[in-house]
């Protein structure tokens, strides 16, 4: 059972995720602090001076701070788009597969009856018509 453990964990695909996964971490750290950090501010400047980090009310003893669920759906935005672009560019350098070949064909239509026949026939077995 710990063969097939260290089997699964050693493909490349669960490799991958796992790092995808780390990375994605430490982006969306990023993208938080610049959301918190610079954009929400300059937005609350140009909204009047609002500090979203601040907005809440109270409802009983709960304390509702909605300014931190703008601030993380700005987050979200910005993250969806950012991913967004980097699966287009991703999709742009991707070579078209091309066509498959059509297959040869393996019959053929008789002139005389119009049969199908195969390919390889120099007589229709319909009409024994001798094809060249």
């Amino acid at each position: 059972m710990l063969k097939e453990f260290k089997e699964f964990v050693m493909r490349g695909n669960v490799l991958d995720l796992a790092v995808a996964v780390i990375i994605g971490g430490a982006f969306g750290k990023i993208i938080a602090s610049l959301v918190a950090d610079i954009l929400m501010p300059l937005i609350g400047l140009m909204m009047g001076g609002v500090d979203f980090g601040a907005l809440s009310f109270a409802v009983g003893d709960a304390v509702v701070a909605y300014g931190a669920f703008i601030q993380a759906i700005v987050d979200f935005i910005v993250i969806a788009f950012v991913i967004f672009m980097i699966v287009k560019s991703a999709n742009k350098t991707k070579k078209e597969e091309a066509a498959p070949a059509p297959a040869e064909p393996t019959t053929k239509e008789c002139p005389f009856c119009f049969t199908e026949i195969s390919i390889k026939a120099t007589r229709c077995p319909s009409c024994t018509s001798e094809l060249k």
